[in-house]
């Protein structure tokens, strides 16, 4: 029987292991933190990330072919096939701070990988890392390998989330990448007979290790240059009266343009898109390249313009202040059908805000009170650290209250900004909305879902991005 091993229990390791393991019911496969509590969660009826469609095939699986344990030597030791799932977060300080990935948590995995090791290893890379990464962690693994041979991968990951399980059944493409060597060929072949149990042979794409590498880097700079091309239209369209959705329907019925990534919003977040630009920006600088460092710069410049310029949109329509003023934040996870909250523009929206002394009321369906409080207090990047090294949930804020309901939310505010789009938002009793607010009431759609004209006709001030 095949081992497969995924150290890190994240959002990428526990729904690709669980994927793997429904698919692949003759290998076993486990799951390995250090951190105790989320392996409990995995093991209990509350797992710790929300998927649409993740319950199902972890609880079809856990108990049969897969399983979570804190006991990571041990399964690392028995795998045949180890995947490194760990968190790769930006550095904050020393050489390349603010940019250039912390491979800490790599490294030291590597090193206990060469440590419990008894017999030879394949090791996918499958957190997102540097180009070249690879070639450091080889040789860790050379160095300290008492006769045992470590085949290195990479096999980055393409989920997006809330659609990961959708994702991981149906992938665009997967991608292995390995050394161009016959061990590395042969490791090749291994994982992707894995992959093959349900993805079809000509979506199995086989590179070698700094094209594989490169190639997540480069496919997540590519959509968030789309998200920063269309939001920085959208500063145009509003400037000179055009509708930034007509003309973004009209770039994407362009078939060499196409539909996808083309929605204008308050900015884009996530853990990916700004952390591997900042990557590839790093990479950039160190081999003598600084003009394209400065392009995929701008990128990100762009997406911090966007928040700040929402931000200053809802003061200045406010009559200049909001020192007091209730304002409802609906939505705080940085895209509808997921839980997460790593960069998502609601938090610079809600620092922005307080700043200017206003009083926030926050609902989101899937984000608990403790995260947003966390998100609140957090430093730039420190998010991206295991939870055990993250500051501690600090004490209330008197400025900021978290809610269960919207309508709670809206209760006697000045204004609505709307940060995640969220079905339930298009769907609100906007006339029952508009009763309970102080007048005027704003809303300020970040994400255009509302009906514009609808909700003007019912009283409402609205801007939304990208029209008047």
């Amino acid at each position: 029987m095949v081992k497969i091993c995924c150290i890190g229990a994240g959002y990428v390791g526990g729904p690709t292991m669980a994927v793997i393991a429904l698919k692949c019911p003759e290998i076993e496969v486990v799951v390995v933190d250090i951190a105790a509590p989320r392996i409990n969660a995995w093991n209990s009826d509350h797992l710790p990330i929300y998927e649409p469609g993740l319950d199902d095939v972890v609880k079809q699986c856990r108990g049969k072919n897969l399983f979570f344990s804190t006991d990571v030597e041990k399964h690392v030791a028995e795998a045949d096939i180890v995947f490194v799932s760990v968190n790769t977060p930006t550095k904050t300080q020393g050489l390349g701070a603010g940019k250039a990935a912390d491979l800490t948590y790599w490294e030291s995995a590597a090193r206990m990988i060469a440590d419990v090791s008894k017999s030879d290893k394949i090791v996918v890379e499958k957190s997102t890392v540097p180009v070249k990464t690879a070639e450091a962690i080889e040789r860790i693994l050379t160095h300290n390998r008492k006769g045992i041979n470590f085949t290195i991968l990479s096999n980055p990951e393409f989920l997006a989330e809330g659609t990961a399980i959708a994702d991981l059944f149906k992938p665009d493409r997967v991608l292995i990448g390995g050394r161009e060597t016959p061990e590395g060929q042969k490791a090749i072949h291994s994982l992707k007979n894995v992959y093959a149990h349900w993805v079809p042979e000509d979506r199995i794409l086989c590179t070698n290790l700094w094209s594989a590498e490169l190639s997540k880097l480069a496919a997540n700079a590519f959509l968030a240059q789309r998200i920063s091309s269309v939001n920085a239209m959208s500063a145009l369209c509003e400037a000179t009266g055009a509708d930034v959705s007509q003309v973004s329907h009209s770039i994407g019925t362009d078939s060499r343009i196409g539909p996808k990534f083309l929605n204008a919003s308050v900015g884009f977040g996530g853990s990916c898109f700004q952390k591997d630009i900042l990557n590839l920006v790093y990479i950039c600088e160190c081999n003598g390249l600084p003009e394209v460092a400065n392009y995929w710069k701008q990128v990100i410049k762009v997406n911090d313009y966007q928040k700040m310029r929402f931000v200053n949109r809802v003061v200045s329509s406010m009559f200049n202040t909001v020192s007091g003023k209730k304002i409802a934040i609906l939505g705080f996870a940085f895209k509808k059908d997921t839980g997460d909250t790593r960069e998502t523009p609601a938090i610079d929206v809600c620092k922005g805000l307080l700043g200017d002394k206003a009083k926030l009321s926050i609902y989101d369906p899937q984000v608990t009170e403790d995260q947003i409080m966390r998100d609140l207090a957090m430093k730039k990047f420190d998010w991206d650290h295991p939870a055990h090294l993250q500051p501690l949930s600090p004490t209330s804020n008197k400025q900021v209250s978290v809610v269960w309901d919207a309508y709670e939310a809206i209760k006697d505010a000045h204004g609505i900004c709307i940060m995640t789009e969220w079905d339930e938002f298009k769907n609100l009793d906007y006339q029952k909305v508009y009763d309970s607010m102080q007048k005027p009431a704003f809303i300020f759609d970040g994400r255009n879902v509302v009906n514009v004209n609808k909700l003007r006709e019912i009283g409402f001030i609205v801007y939304s991005i990208g029209n008047l």
